[in-house]
Formats: structure tokens, C-alpha cells, sequence
């Protein structure tokens, strides 16, 4: 019989430990997926961070360099300035590049470093117990949101995408969704396409992926689907925010 789906080169063959219906499992597939298409695995290091994001080691078949909290951007960008035939990537969560990396991911972006970074946003600090993020929705409960967000002393949820593509130096910035197939398949080809900036030497490429937490948002795996279409997506939308044409010689 004929296999026709099988695992990416790229990924180790184990079995994730993620939450029950965590985003991070299918969102690591599409990056290793990317990688094996561009036939690239061999010559791509990874930035894991802190957090949820830090297991990347764990799972991929690549080389891959640990950052502390926050400062991924700023690792990657050292790693691809030392060794610029490589294809380098961070790999962050909401609480992470949002707050405490806030400072790195913008000037990474705003110099048009030639890394990608992909963003896994689920408005939630996970590892670290459920605290409000900077992307939290208003409204919603966290440990340090007991009532709910809210813009009075809180502010508003962190539209990361919509910011960094007002800088200069980015290639290509992009949000998509992974909670049904029909996303997950955008989902692919904008990760896919933010590597092929970087293989192109094009600058900065971001992916901001919509991910559920249901351990943190109290919610059965179901549930949490469903919040991702009905809440954020109505205030994240999917789009392409910002995209560089590759030049046909370069």
C-alpha cells in the first residue's frame, strides 16, 4: 500500500508531551514541514525560547540554541550574523515575545535581520501557571485577571502582526489559525513562504499562529476550536499583513 502521509524529516521521531488539545504539536509539523520542502534541514538552527516553545529541542531534527526568556530575536540574530549560510528561526510564545521580548522582536524586525520568527499566540502566559499576556482578550480570566481583563489598568490585547508590519525591514508578516483544516492549510503555506523570504535573503519574516490553550482557559480541547473562530479571530484576523515581491534574479 501506498504511504501517503507520514512524519517530517525534520522532526524526531518521539511523541509530543504537550497538553491535550495544544496548538503546538500541528504547529511543529508545518515549520518541519517547511524545512523538509526547502530541503534545508541540514543547514537550519532553531531558537528555542522560554516557555511552552522552549521543548523545539526536544522535537526537531535540527541543530537548535536555547535563549533566555525573551530574547530569541536577538540569539537568531547573533547565530545568522556569525553564520549566514544557515537558516535560522525562533520559535516564541505570546508571553514571551510580546512582553519581556518586546524590545527584541522589534528591532530585529525594524534592521531586517534575515531570520524567521514564528509567534504561537494564545493570549496566555502557559508554562508559567496562566497569567494574563500581553494578547489576552479583554475580558478573559486569568491567575492574574481573576474578573477579567480589563483595558482600564490592564490596556488592550497586543496586535504584534499589525505592528511589526509598519517597520521597513520586514519581508513578510502574516497571522493565520490552526483549528481546522481549512486553516491549517493557510497555515502551511504562510510558514512555507516566510522561510522561502530567508532562503532569499529577503529580511525579516514573521508568522503569527492563533493557538488554544485549553489547560489554561479552562476549556475541554472542543471548546477551545471554538473560542479561537468566535473570539480571536474576529479581533486577530487571518491576513497577510506585509509581503516583499522575490525578485526573479537576485
Amino acid at each position: 500500500m501506498k504511504q501517503v502521509f507520514k512524519r517530517p524529516e525534520s522532526l524526531r521521531d518521539v511523541s509530543f508531551h504537550f497538553c491535550p488539545g495544544c496548538h503546538h504539536g500541528i504547529i511543529h509539523r508545518l515549520v518541519a514541514e517547511a524545512i523538509d520542502r526547502l530541503r534545508i534541514r541540514t543547514k537550519t538552527i532553531g531558537i528555542a525560547s522560554v516557555g511552552c516553545s522552549v521543548f523545539l529541542y526536544d522535537y526537531f531534527d535540527t541543530d537548535v540554541c536555547e535563549a533566555p526568556h525573551g530574547r530569541a530575536p536577538a540569539v537568531a540574530t547573533g547565530v545568522k550574523r556569525v553564520h549566514k549560510d544557515r537558516i535560522v528561526f525562533a520559535f516564541q510564545g505570546d508571553g514571551d515575545l510580546a512582553a519581556i521580548g518586546t524590545s527584541e522582536i522589534i528591532h530585529a524586525a525594524n534592521r531586517g535581520e534575515n531570520i524567521t520568527v514564528i509567534f504561537v499566540n494564545n493570549t496566555v502566559y502557559g508554562m508559567t501557571g496562566g497569567q494574563m499576556a500581553p494578547t489576552t482578550m479583554l475580558g478573559q480570566h486569568t491567575t492574574t485577571t481573576p474578573r477579567g481583563r480589563s483595558f482600564l489598568g490592564d490596556g488592550y490585547p497586543l496586535k504584534v502582526s499589525e505592528l511589526l508590519a509598519t517597520l521597513e525591514g520586514c519581508s513578510f508578516v502574516a497571522r493565520v489559525a490552526v483549528n481546522n483544516p481549512a486553516n491549517v492549510r493557510r497555515a502551511r503555506k504562510m510558514i512555507l513562504k516566510a522561510f522561502e523570504m530567508q532562503v532569499n535573503n529577503m529580511g525579516f519574516s514573521f508568522v503569527e499562529v492563533l493557538s488554544a490553550c485549553p489547560t489554561n482557559w479552562k476549556m475541554t480541547p472542543l471548546d477551545a476550536l471554538k473560542r479561537v473562530d468566535n473570539e480571536l479571530i474576529p479581533y486577530f484576523p487571518l491576513k497577510v499583513f506585509r509581503e516583499k515581491t522575490i525578485p526573479d534574479k537576485l
